[in-house]
């Protein structure tokens, strides 16, 4: 029997309860979902703070918090190529086989549908508030992030002191000005 698999690739920095929900979403429509980790490669700015390992351990612990069956998930980093036009074969390298992409990008919305696969625009869920960018907004001007992440992601950025991270990327040197 062909498993139903969904996939699902965001940068996650950082790994938010809006993912959760549409996580939780998404395994309602299949028996298991790969959790593609974008631009793996890139850390350390303030658009993409975290290391893909770091966000990994975010993702992989949240779901635990949230009581996920891990027999229903992969999570996989993912490096960005800059190659549109074979982008999609590289991510089937990386991947077991998936039959449903959810995004909410229209270029990868676009790359996939070229490939014949199904094509999903997951449900945002109050996405003013939950989404990375007010995540980090917050966490860079004291305000109260935490109510937006899981437990676990709030552990992850304590443990590696990642406010102190994000607020230390956001000083400018002067040639910088």
């Amino acid at each position: 029997m062909k498993t139903n698999r969904g996939i699902l690739i965001g940068r996650m920095q950082p790994f938010h309860n809006g993912h959760i929900q549409v996580i939780k979403k998404i395994l309602e429509e299949v028996d298991e979902i790969i959790i593609g980790i974008g631009s793996a490669q890139i850390s350390h700015d303030l658009k993409n703070p975290f290391t893909a390992g770091e966000r990994l351990v975010m993702i992989k612990q949240s779901l635990v918090e949230h009581n996920i069956d891990p027999s229903r998930y992969y999570i996989i980093p993912m490096e960005d190529i800059n190659k549109n036009a074979i982008w999609v074969s590289y991510i089937k390298m990386l991947t077991p086989p998936f039959n449903k992409i959810y995004s909410g990008n229209y270029l990868v919305k676009q790359l996939f549908y070229e490939e014949g696969y199904e094509v999903k625009t997951p449900p945002l869920f109050d996405r003013l508030k939950l989404s990375g960018t007010e995540v980090r907004k917050r966490m860079l001007n004291d305000e109260n992030w935490q109510e937006l992440v899981p437990n676990a992601t709030v552990e992850l950025v304590n443990e590696i002191n990642g406010i102190e991270r994000i607020k230390n990327l956001s000083k400018k040197e002067i040639s910088d000005m």
